[in-house]
């Protein structure tokens, strides 16, 4: 179960600390564990883990398609294998191996990556993962998942430990916004409703969630009811709450930190399409590459934020008539 805390304030620990913290357990508990990093360990509160759990825990160098092929092998003969990189680089580098390595293969690991979309900040457009959320979704089988915050994370992390295929996970490095307290759990392909509402439904994903939240709170202000749901796994897409939400408000509002294209949004426009067609109006990265920035200028930049959604929330209700 789950305990909702949001109030605006940011998580008093990093993300990285809780990853850290988190696969430290997960070693110590169950010895079929194993930790793979491409040389990014001091980046993502995992280092040391290598000389606590010499035969856990490995760095395999900045070699991510070889990680991949190696986290297929370790899973063949039995471990649970999860492997971290930034997200750019255990999507578009290693594609092709994790696909056939692991998901072709009918193997299972937990493919970890981090600072997703414009959370990359000042690491620039080579790092910043567009298109990572769209790649996954095409890998037949696979489970995709974007933790809201920390707590989130420690909690998915820790169930998706024995799920079976290909799951790749976004977390973030850094601080976010604190919506669940800490031992939450969450039932994956299940999203969350937030905030309930009548005349719009927001459908969010990552930091977008709590941008969500906002743009709800300044909607009401103007006597407009906006719900609001964690749509955390992108895949399998909760169709019934999907479903619900189009009928019950009759305009849908996605917001991701990620491309448009092949990303959540797209997965709720197909979605409604086949089903029961309503506005959608889709809030994230518009066909654009990435950038150098702080994270603020890029959500900016690229529309990522509470005003847009405010904004493409009263677009989608127009459209209703």
């Amino acid at each position: 179960m789950y305990k909702v805390i949001y109030n605006g304030e940011m998580e008093k620990i990093a993300g990285k600390a809780v990853f850290g913290e988190t696969m430290k357990a997960l070693l110590a508990e169950d010895k079929d564990v194993v930790y793979l990093d491409a040389d990014l360990m001091n980046s993502v509160g995992t280092a040391g883990l290598e000389v606590q759990f010499p035969d856990q825990a490995f760095d395999v160098g900045i070699q991510e398609a070889n990680m991949a092929g190696v986290a297929g092998g370790l899973s063949a003969v039995g471990k649970k294998p999860y492997i971290h990189s930034f997200g750019c680089f255990a999507s578009r580098r290693m594609f092709d191996q994790a696909f056939i390595s692991i998901a072709y293969a009918q193997l299972s690991a937990r493919i970890i990556g981090t600072d997703p979309g414009v959370t990359a900040a000042y690491n620039g457009g080579t790092h910043m993962p567009f298109e990572d959320i769209c790649l996954y979704r095409a890998v037949p089988g696979s489970t995709v998942i974007e933790t809201t915050d920390s707590a989130m994370a420690s909690a998915i992390l820790r169930q998706t430990k024995d799920r079976k295929g290909l799951t790749y996970i976004r977390l973030s490095r850094k601080n976010l916004p604190a919506v669940y307290e800490p031992g939450s759990t969450f039932e994956i392909g299940k999203g969350i409703v937030l905030r309930d509402g009548k005349d719009v439904a927001f459908i969010a994903a990552g930091l977008m969630v709590a941008e969500a939240l906002k743009a709800a709170g300044e909607l009401e202000k103007e006597g407009i009811s906006a719900a609001v749901i964690d749509m955390f796994t992108i895949k399998p897409l909760d169709e019934a709450l999907t479903l619900e939400y189009a009928k019950k408000t009759g305009a849908i509002v996605t917001g991701e930190n990620g491309n448009i294209v092949g990303g959540l949004g797209a997965a709720v426009a197909s979605f409604l399409s086949e089903n029961y067609p309503v506005p959608v109006v889709r809030t994230g990265v518009h066909d654009r590459f990435g950038q150098v920035g702080a994270q603020d200028y890029l959500q900016e930049q690229y529309g990522l934020t509470a005003a847009v959604l405010v904004e493409n929330a009263k677009k989608a209700i127009a459209l209703k008539s």
